[in-house]
């Protein structure tokens, strides 16, 4: 009995395996019977104007720079700002001590009013002589005397102006005055300091922060190339000259600058060019001696063909592929890529307007098995994925 009843149970599930073997088969069969064809979105390459967009690296520096140096000698007296301060141009910022130039002013003050003096003695003489003349009451060569006479006190006079104007400038220069507005760093001087009429040393220095250069360099090689698809056509160029900045930690600088000039000398060093852009800061976050990198748009191809980045794929040896939707199935193609733009490669060579590149599913698909191609989005795998 027991023999007979394990043979039963053995016998039932050899029955039960063989139906789930069939569902699985018929399951296939009904696969297979929908088509077997992998579902694959694909995207039509199009011809459309592309900005190039080179990024280059850089420093800041500030957009003037002033450099505070005494033009009289003398010892300073007092320091009239605060380091890291904002100052306005003509705004004193150190007084030497004047005392020696006051008196020197002093002096040439009064020699001018004596110059005035006997140049108005001499005048008066002249006038007279003049008069005196025509009657014979004085001879000709007495008036030609007073005349002389009045003409050198009156160039005296003006000797004494200039005197006068000289050491009014230098009693002038006691107060050292900033050439521009801007913020200024530390003083290099403390009261009690002796310092002399255009020293070397600066006693502050002053920089207007509210723009900020920023000096890229791009080597000659890639400037000639550049001209070289200009000259040829490949190239056009562009009308814009704005530029954008990243900075260190990665951020974009939310102000957009402008390229005001490329140099036109190479450096002998280094090989490279040096383009200038200028960007507003009015909040001061850039600062001199930065280093950040800017992307600016040097020319326009006219008939770029841009991909999504997901749909190249490359070989062992690095060359870029795409997938086509062909007429008999799947259809590698070896392109050319220029530079990324977003989330895109530009297609400098090696597809068509019009040409079907396959963007979704592409990892599903094989060699020589079919495929059901549907524009990129409406795919159920891609509509489940959202």
């Amino acid at each position: 009995m027991y023999v007979k009843r394990t043979a039963a149970i053995s016998a039932v599930g050899l029955a039960a395996i063989a139906l789930t073997l069939s569902a699985c088969g018929q399951k296939g069969d009904a696969g297979a019977g929908m088509g077997g064809a992998t579902e694959v979105g694909y995207v039509v390459a199009q011809s459309q104007s592309v900005g190039l967009t080179t990024e280059l690296s850089g420093r800041t520096s500030a957009f003037l720079v002033s450099e505070v140096r005494p033009q009289v000698g003398g010892v300073i007296k007092a320091r009239l700002f605060e380091e890291g301060s904002i100052v306005k141009a003509g705004q004193s910022l150190y007084q030497i001590d004047p005392a020696t130039y006051q008196a020197t002013y002093n002096s040439a003050a009064a020699s001018l009013a004596q110059a005035q003096a006997t140049a108005l003695a001499a005048k008066l003489k002249a006038d007279r002589y003049k008069a005196l003349v025509e009657s014979g009451a004085v001879s000709k060569q007495d008036n030609d005397d007073a005349q002389a006479t009045a003409a050198q006190t009156a160039a005296a006079v003006a000797v004494q102006k200039a005197a006068l104007d000289t050491a009014r400038i230098n009693l002038n220069y006691t107060k050292v005055a900033s050439p521009i507005s801007g913020r200024i760093g530390k003083s290099a001087v403390t009261p009690g300091a002796l310092v002399t009429a255009s020293q070397a040393t600066p006693l502050a220095t002053v920089q207007d922060l509210s723009k900020i250069y920023v000096d890229l360099t791009q080597t000659s090689a890639e400037l000639l190339k550049l001209k070289q698809q200009f000259a040829s056509g490949k190239l056009g160029r562009t009308n814009s000259a704005t530029v954008t900045l990243k900075l260190e930690d990665g951020s974009t600088y939310p102000t957009p600058g402008t390229l005001e000039f490329s140099d036109v000398t190479v450096d002998a060093g280094t090989g490279s060019v040096t383009l200038r852009a200028v960007f507003p800061n009015p909040n001061g976050v850039l600062l001199p001696g930065m280093y950040v990198r800017a992307s600016l748009t040097q020319g326009v191809a006219s008939g770029g063909i841009l991909i999504p980045q997901t749909a190249v794929s490359r070989d062992p040896k690095g060359a870029a592929t795409v997938t086509l939707v062909g007429a008999k199935g799947p259809e590698p193609r070896p392109v050319t890529l220029g530079q990324t733009i977003g989330d895109k490669w530009l297609v400098t060579s090696g597809l068509q307007p019009g040409d079907k590149v396959i963007v979704e599913g592409l990892q599903k698909v094989r060699p020589g098995a079919p495929i059901k191609a549907v524009p990129a989005g409406s795919a159920p795998a891609a509509q489940a994925q959202r």
